[in-house]
């Protein structure tokens, strides 16, 4: 008779970690789909290829306003229907983006994505933990193998169909996906109340928060160093071989994955994990800049995909282990700061690449992955 009860609970508590998890998912692989079809998207539309890596840039820009402000404008909903709405509109943006028939369009779709995604990670992690309490690690670890999932599965199953079948039926497959998602939610979430001191007072206190903050400089460099790159990963590839990038995106993302299992593995030594993971990330970025081979590329993408998927997993939980009393900011900070790195990294990565060549947004990219692995080795956490 125990067995019997017992494992139904444990199916409902963990079924809307997996709901969580398939949200994020299909935001992260609608955020990265520019990258897997930038050339056909640029000629398409009638831009530069530097002009629409600004795709990934809008999503981001829409997120710096969404992540910090989310909280304090609903400080009472119910996060259920708040994570509700945000997964909706990710459908919705997909839409607008697919039927896009300019640059602006284009545009306005990947804004509504970025409010999208910075509100659904804003919350994400302080639903999940609501749900399945004192399992900080479990929960960071299931989202970032989310994020994991999107990059094996999204990103060159997206670039296959945008060269065989086009860019607009890869955004149109990602929409009915997204869509999917927001029902497994709907059916599988719990209503969850907001935290009591939820709102302005608890994001003020956590920017008074110096070493939080100072941890949240070192997300802006590490993010921007990836994201001066990541939109023109494919050109990266491209000019080496362009029959292996479908094979080579999909490389990255089980690279990615593997990054996520062993972030999670390594939790337990969080600050040696965030001094040496950006490190590796630069790694990543300098030999994909000087790979001239198949083999010297698989293996530069393989690292880079490894390091940055270890990133969401470790600074969800250094911000949280810092200020663990206001984690819903310290998270919305967090969020904040890759889309700020995001906005900013991407609309540089876009000139270097338009004025220097795809070479100039990595090593860039890189220099500034390394100076993040050097702040946080200079910072101390409390002990978990």
């Amino acid at each position: 008779m125990t067995v019997q009860t017992t494992t139904p609970a444990r199916t409902a508590t963990w079924a809307p970690v997996i709901a969580l998890t398939s949200g994020i998912t299909v935001l992260v692989a609608s955020e990265f789909l520019p990258a897997s079809v930038l050339p056909a998207l640029a000629a398409d539309i009638g831009v530069s290829e530097g002009r629409a890596g600004l795709a990934v840039a809008a999503t981001a820009i829409a997120g710096v306003v969404t992540a910090p402000t989310i909280a304090v404008l609903l400080p009472r909903s119910d996060r259920r229907r708040v994570l509700l709405a945000l997964a909706t509109a990710g459908t919705i943006s997909n839409v607008a983006v697919a039927v896009a028939p300019n640059f602006a369009m284009l545009l306005a779709g990947r804004l509504l994505l970025g409010v999208a995604i910075a509100g659904y990670w804003a919350f994400a992690f302080g639903v999940g933990t609501h749900v399945v309490p004192g399992r900080d690690r479990l929960i960071s670890a299931a989202l970032a193998f989310g994020v994991s999932v999107a990059t094996v599965l999204g990103v060159p199953l997206a670039s296959v169909v945008g060269d065989e079948i086009g860019w607009r039926a890869a955004f149109t497959g990602v929409a009915g996906f997204s869509a999917l998602s927001t029902v497994l939610l709907a059916a599988a979430l719990p209503s969850v109340p907001a935290h009591p001191a939820a709102g302005l007072r608890m994001l003020r206190q956590a920017l008074g928060q110096s070493r939080l903050m100072a941890g949240i400089a070192c997300v802006v460099l590490v993010a921007f160093g990836n994201f001066a790159a990541y939109p023109y990963i494919r050109p990266a590839i491209d000019r080496v071989d362009t029959a292996s990038t479908p094979w080579l995106l999909l490389l990255w993302g089980v690279g990615g994955v593997a990054g996520t299992v062993v972030a999670g593995a390594l939790a337990g030594w969080l600050r040696a994990l965030a001094a040496v993971t950006p490190m590796l990330l630069g790694a990543g970025l300098v030999l994909t800049a000087s790979a001239s081979s198949v083999l010297g590329v698989a293996l530069a993408i393989g690292l880079w995909g490894f390091a940055l998927n270890m990133v969401p997993v470790f600074t969800q939980l250094w911000v949280t282990r810092v200020e663990p009393t206001r984690a819903e900011s310290a998270v919305s900070l967090q969020v904040t700061a890759f889309q700020v790195a995001i906005t900013v990294g991407s609309a540089a990565g876009g000139a270097l690449l338009d004025g220097y060549g795809v070479r100039a947004p990595l090593l860039v990219g890189a220099a500034a992955a390394c100076a993040a692995g050097l702040g946080w080795a200079g910072l101390r956490i409390p002990r978990g």
